[in-house]
């Protein structure tokens, strides 16, 4: 079957439909934290299907709830109140900060963040976003346009109100300077660049709490209290861009962004929101939410089958105490992976929170000692591969591995992960 379908999926999908591994891999079935390809092999999922399988694959809970669901009211659109969409607004208005409390309901997380845009710019008759330098934000025009990732971007840049700031790249320092003695420069550095290519008012300025695709950068704990003083000086919104990090994945708390103690007035959701299901959320205070006085729809948004699941998904999460599993488990991974960059001087930086690690592989014997090693990492997935493991990958360079496993991980799992990613360094070299 796996040969059949790989010649499928080469005539019949579009080719920029990429796949892992030098043999693609086929999968037909999933539980828990497991999936099973077409020959029969099981794997234990540390990628968690791009940070979306929040809750393992093919929960009971989530399944049971989009069962009922299904057999009562399929869809209906947001012409009409549906009892879950309506729930799981208010469910929202609970768990995220400030004064977070009104919901648009989409299908993804590219919907999400194009929605965060357009109320930003609306609610203070502003253009201007500032987002950062190797953030990634979706796949439509805008938000590939906010993409500050050459490989995500087919395109040149269409729209010259979006202007990209330096991240927190604390690795690899814009300015060559090493945190914490400098005095965050490229936060500081914001004002200057709205200074210089803004008339000096913006709509927002737009952020990952910890860059996904961007390779799992991890600002500073004073980061965003920094660079948000200056956003706010030159009456810009925050827009917190949680796709990747809400939903408990960074331990301890519901939103990736309440580790830092600032409040954002936008909030997007998608990927584990609903644990697979389509699903993307847009939480605005009521302020920017109403801005929006004229018509607008979303035919699939607020759709009873994935708000449905998205409320399983964040009562399993509640119930179970996986934000507090979240921060232990990572607390786990994250000191065995500091244990392998002491035995591996190919790894340069491991970095994240909770279940959301990363490690930066890099090539030690390169003039600098830690020029981006994207081949390595190749090495490291197919022998992970081999051994039962799967990971991701990601970063600028392409040589960041991101491990991100569902938030029911045991410790027994991160140890044979670790396990298995110890001996994959060794084969790698």
């Amino acid at each position: 079957m796996s040969a059949e379908l790989e010649g499928l999926q080469r005539e019949y999908l579009f080719p920029c439909v990429a796949t892992y591994y030098e043999k693609p891999l086929t999968l037909v079935r999933g539980k828990g934290m497991h999936l099973t390809d077409s020959q029969g092999t099981e794997y234990l999922d540390f990628f968690g299907g791009i940070l979306t399988v929040s809750i393992g694959h093919c929960n009971e809970t989530v399944n049971q709830a989009v069962i009922e669901q299904n057999q009562t009211l399929q869809h209906v659109s947001t012409l009409y109140i549906n009892e879950p969409q309506a729930r799981l607004a208010k469910k929202l208005a609970e768990v995220t900060p400030g004064a977070l409390s009104k919901s648009f309901f989409t299908s993804s997380g590219t919907e999400a963040n194009e929605t965060a845009v357009l109320f930003a710019r609306l609610a203070t008759g502003r253009s201007d976003i500032i987002a950062l330098r190797h953030a990634y934000s979706g796949r439509s025009e805008v938000a590939m346009n906010i993409t500050a990732h050459a490989p995500w971007r087919p395109m040149p840049s269409s729209i010259p109100y979006i202007k990209h700031a330096h991240n927190p790249y604390c690795y690899r320092c814009a300015f060559g300077l090493t945190y914490p003695n400098c005095d965050l420069r490229c936060a500081r550095d914001v004002e200057e660049l709205i200074q210089t290519t803004t008339n000096g008012e913006i709509a927002a300025f737009m952020a990952e709490p910890i860059q996904g695709v961007g390779g799992f950068i991890t600002a500073p704990k004073e980061y965003f209290e920094v660079v948000l003083a200056i956003v706010r000086k030159y009456g810009g919104l925050f827009i917190c861009d949680e796709v990747q990090t809400g939903c408990g994945r960074t331990g301890k708390t519901f939103c990736g962004i309440e580790h830092w103690g600032v409040q954002p007035d936008l909030m997007t959701f998608a990927k584990g929101l609903a644990n697979g299901l389509p699903m993307g959320a847009t939480v605005a205070t009521p302020t920017v939410a109403d801005s929006y006085t004229g018509l607008s729809i979303s035919t699939f948004g607020g759709n009873p089958v994935s708000t449905r699941g998205a409320l399983a998904t964040i009562d399993f999460i509640e119930s179970n105490r996986l934000t507090d599993n979240a921060d232990r488990q990572g607390g786990r991974l994250r000191e065995g992976l500091e244990a392998l960059k002491a035995k591996y001087p190919c790894i340069g930086d491991v970095r994240g929170m909770g279940l959301m690690q990363g490690i930066e592989v890099i090539d030690p014997a390169s003039p600098d000692g830690k020029a981006p090693d994207p081949k390595r990492v190749l090495k490291v997935f197919e022998e992970t591969r081999r051994l039962g493991l799967l990971i991701g990958k990601g970063g600028l360079y392409g040589n960041v591995i991101r491990l991100t496993p569902p938030l029911i991980v045991s410790a027994r799992e991160i140890d044979d992960a670790l396990e298995v990613l110890d001996k994959a360094f060794a084969v790698a070299g």
